[in-house]
């Protein structure tokens, strides 16, 4: 069985979770709301405060949809009631980030500036200090849409191997190459 889809989803005080006839999860919570359509084959279970997922065989298609639901409700009840923050930097001479609105502007060492539409349900924040690197800051509750948002912005210029210029995330550990002049001797 699914170490993952075993585990039951503890459901918070403050959060409220339904299951629709046509089997969408609507998760509740303090920061907002999320909703899930769930396949068919697959049950939801709520007992008190914990949320079981079930799937009816052992056939390879139902083993991976056991744990992948399960994640996906967890990751649901966690954004509604804590959220989640992403933070990246941007490593290079010159390289800037600047906040509008919903609008991310980049000046990451091209010919042009970038200029990034962010979608409503994330919030975005940049903050430059002096000596520092530019930092970005995405917070949302949807975990998954936060997700393909920074990795859209690392995209623009993703970190290289020799010096580390790029935008990473925070805390990231980068592997570096040593340069072509290491390897003569």
């Amino acid at each position: 069985m699914s170490r993952i889809g075993k585990l039951p989803v503890v459901i918070l005080a403050d959060v409220t979770i339904t299951v629709s006839d046509k089997n969408v999860v609507t998760v509740k919570g303090p920061k907002g709301q999320l909703d899930r359509w769930v396949d068919t084959d697959i049950k939801i279970e709520i007992e008190g405060n914990e949320l079981r997922v079930v799937r009816p065989t052992e056939s390879k298609r139902h083993r991976a949809l056991h744990g992948l639901y399960r994640s996906l409700i967890n990751n649901m009840v966690k954004g509604v009631s804590q959220g989640y923050t992403l933070r990246q930097e941007l490593v290079g001479v010159g390289y800037r980030a600047n906040a509008n609105g919903q609008l991310l502007e980049l000046s990451l060492g091209y010919s042009h500036d970038i200029v990034m539409q962010i979608p409503a349900e994330v919030s975005l924040k940049t903050e430059t200090l002096k000596g520092k690197n530019p930092v970005i800051t995405l917070e949302s509750i949807d975990n998954e849409l936060i997700g393909q948002v920074a990795a859209k912005i690392r995209s623009l210029r993703k970190p290289e191997p020799y010096k580390g210029k790029g935008i990473k995330f925070v805390g990231e550990v980068l592997r570096r190459k040593a340069g072509k002049s290491a390897g003569k001797k």
